[in-house]
């Protein structure tokens, strides 16, 4: 019958439902514009200031401050340091990557005609690394209660047996492949389970519920957690400034998705009562997705020393799409001897592009200028992550997981605040950064505290810039979201090292 329903199905399509949730849509919600040196050195906080070719992203009118054409390249050496609990074991992990994380270039067109107050207007272009995946860590505990059986149990109860296992002759990658083609996601994940012993149909019921054979209690346990790649953004812009005293800017914003992750989990037991005494399960994911958002801003010279800002960040519309592979190996024990059972589809799942909207963001700013001595500035931001949206909503996948969305998530603001004093060609810059987590909760997600440092050395019509930050944030990653949903506790750090070339064109 399954066969038959797939020549049936497969000439619509071919492609699957995956099973996304609250973290994927967060991942790509949050932005943390890396930026400058000088930018960087002083928290972001440049929504009244402009001046700085990664200042374009937080307030497009900031392109207009500039009274040349100016261009700058940054390069950041940055690291990530985890401290992780487990069912009360630690474990610490260090990664450092270095990338390319900021390049732009603003030309400034001055008008001729005296007698007009628009007096100039630029174009320009700002790329930004606005989120880094790269991550790597490991939990590892003895866990009282809960094993990985209970996340296929919990996928495979009320599907028939016929739908979660291989027909007489199949092949396991024919079987993942056509089951994934027709069911989809949860159905896969059953099929694993089933195909290696991990679960049976339970016989005082009918063969749509089935039980563990894993049982007794005290399982090890080790999750290994590593990302890669980034979210990156391109801005197009377009400001300009009236009697130098009022700016008004535009950014058309093309995004950028190419995240990897892999995990792999290690459960193993010595009881009795359990027939199945180890399982490796490995999970691979693949997202890429290009996205469009937009942006408007405006300054104001209140007084030459004091300065206001305001900007409107657009939800950003997401096209993405996933590929994923899966691995399992168990080992039971069968009339007295071991026997080792690997189920590795060697398929790649090719999932259905779908899309994503993801919150916009107002900015408010202030900043006092002191002359050519230095300055102190101030943003403030309000973004609701609640209003984060999978498409299409009529589809009930998502419809459920935005619902979950608007359950879990919050409104969150974030500020932030930066000072710089000159002396004569060198500039000392310092700042601290708050935002609130995006959780209602947010004992499950922290809020993030950051402080910087930088210094910068003007040579006229160059410059070149440094800076330090460091920021912490403290959150539970849950193993699975379904089953096997105990979290690990993980103490995050963050730290950078950003160096900026600037010029004149």
């Amino acid at each position: 019958m399954k066969k038959v329903l797939m020549l049936c199905i497969g000439l619509v399509s071919t492609s699957y439902i995956l099973a996304q949730d609250v973290t994927d849509a967060l991942r790509y919600s949050m932005d943390d514009i890396q930026g400058t040196a000088r930018f960087r050195a002083m928290s972001g906080a440049f929504g009244a200031l402009g001046g700085d070719m990664s200042s374009v992203n937080i307030n497009p009118a900031g392109s207009a401050i500039f009274n040349n054409s100016h261009a700058s390249i940054s390069l950041g050496l940055f690291n990530t340091n985890n401290d992780v609990t487990y069912f009360n074991k630690a474990n610490s992990s260090s990664n450092s990557s270095f990338d390319l994380n900021q390049l732009g270039a603003a030309f400034i067109f001055k008008n001729t005609n005296t007698s007009s107050g628009w007096n100039k207007f630029s174009l320009s272009f700002a790329y930004d690394s606005s989120a880094a995946f790269n991550n790597d860590w490991i939990a590892s505990g003895v866990n009282a209660n809960n094993t990985i059986g209970s996340y296929f149990v919990e996928y495979a109860n009320g599907l028939p047996l016929d739908n979660i296992s291989a027909l007489p002759g199949e092949s396991i990658s024919q079987a993942y492949s056509e089951i994934g083609s027709i069911y989809g996601f949860q159905n896969q994940q059953a099929f694993l389970g089933y195909e290696g012993y991990i679960i049976n149909p339970d016989e005082n019921d009918s063969n749509d519920n089935y039980i563990s054979n894993i049982n007794g209690g005290n399982y090890n346990q080790r999750y290994a957690y590593a990302s890669r790649g980034y979210n990156g953004k391109l801005a197009f812009n377009i400001a300009t400034s009236y009697n130098d005293k009022l700016y008004f800017g535009l950014n058309l914003n093309s995004h950028f998705i190419d995240y990897e992750r892999t995990t792999f989990f290690n459960e193993s037991n010595s009881n009795a009562s359990s027939t199945v005494s180890q399982v490796d399960f490995e999970n691979n994911l693949l997202t890429t997705g290009s996205g469009f958002s937009f942006q408007l801003g405006g300054i104001a010279k209140v007084t030459e020393e004091l300065r206001v800002g305001l900007s409107y960040s657009s939800p950003t519309w997401y096209r993405i799409s996933d590929e994923t592979s899966q691995y399992l190996a168990s080992s039971r024990l069968e009339d007295g001897s071991n026997v080792n059972q690997v189920v590795n589809p060697n398929v790649i799942n090719v999932y259905e592009e779908y899309k994503l909207q993801t919150p916009g963001k107002v900015t408010g700013s202030l900043a006092y200028v002191f002359g050519r001595t230095g300055l102190l500035s101030f943003d403030y931001a309000v973004k609701d992550y609640s209003s984060s949206k999978f498409k299409p909503t009529t589809d009930a996948l998502f419809s459920n997981l935005n619902t979950s969305i608007s359950n879990d998530l919050d409104t969150a603001v974030s500020y932030r605040l930066g000072g710089e004093y000159r002396y004569k060609q060198v500039s000392f810059r310092g700042g601290y950064r708050f935002e609130e987590s995006p959780y209602k909760n947010d004992s499950f997600y922290g809020d993030l505290n950051g402080y910087s440092l930088g210094i910068g050395y003007n040579f006229g019509n160059l410059n070149l810039d440094f800076a330090f930050s460091q920021s912490e944030r403290d959150y539970n990653h849950q193993l699975y979201s379904v089953g096997l949903t105990d979290a690990a506790q993980i103490e995050s750090k963050f730290t950078d090292f950003i160096l900026t070339l600037g010029f004149n064109l």
